[in-house]
Formats: structure tokens, C-alpha cells, sequence
């Protein structure tokens, strides 16, 4: 007995797309997590970039790695203390949207 097949117009139980989200709140939701992606990503990889770029030897040393700040070298300040903070802000900026979205939506029905 062959196994029976699916029947071909089952849809899953959810219709969400992170692609492709719906109009109104969630393609806004959607927006404030690609964009706080963004910023995260532009920080985190754009500083080694950054770094990478301004070597002036094969040693690594450049302007950022000579420079201090707080009396540490700058790129150990950038990389160990300012991306958890930038991190933590991005949190926070991003749940200030997301309330904010929740207030106006919820205020409209």
C-alpha cells in the first residue's frame, strides 16, 4: 500500500514572514529589528574594517591602536567596554520603539 500524500492546500498555522511581514505593526516591528541589526553590525564589524584599513605596518599598529583613552589603548576601550554599552543602548532604544508602536496601535482599535 503506497503512503498517502498531504493534501497539497495545507497552509502552516501561522502566517508570519520575516521577509515579508504583514503591513502595519509587525512590518514596523520588523523594521526596528533590522535596523537595530544594522547598528549592531555597522559598530561591531565596521571598527575591525576600520582597524584593518589604518594599519601602517604588518605589526597592526596604526593611529586607533597607538591613541588611548581612560589610559587604555583606544582599540582595547572600543572593543571591551563601548560595544556592551552600545549594545545595551540599542536594547534600550529598541524596546522605546517598540512601546511606542504598541501605544499607537493599541490606541487605534
Amino acid at each position: 500500500m503506497p503512503p498517502p500524500h498531504p493534501p497539497q492546500d495545507i497552509k502552516p498555522p501561522h502566517g508570519i514572514n520575516f521577509f515579508r511581514p504583514r503591513p502595519g505593526y509587525m512590518r514596523s516591528k520588523v523594521t526596528y529589528i533590522w535596523l537595530a541589526l544594522g547598528g549592531w553590525i555597522l559598530v561591531t564589524f565596521g571598527f575591525q574594517f576600520l582597524l584593518l584599513a589604518s594599519q601602517k605596518s604588518s605589526a597592526g599598529t596604526s593611529m586607533l591602536t597607538e591613541a588611548s583613552l581612560f589610559g587604555f589603548p583606544f582599540h582595547f576601550w572600543f572593543t571591551g567596554q563601548f560595544l556592551i554599552v552600545w549594545f545595551i543602548l540599542l536594547c534600550i532604544i529598541f524596546n522605546l520603539l517598540v512601546d511606542r508602536l504598541s501605544d499607537r496601535t493599541r490606541k487605534r482599535r
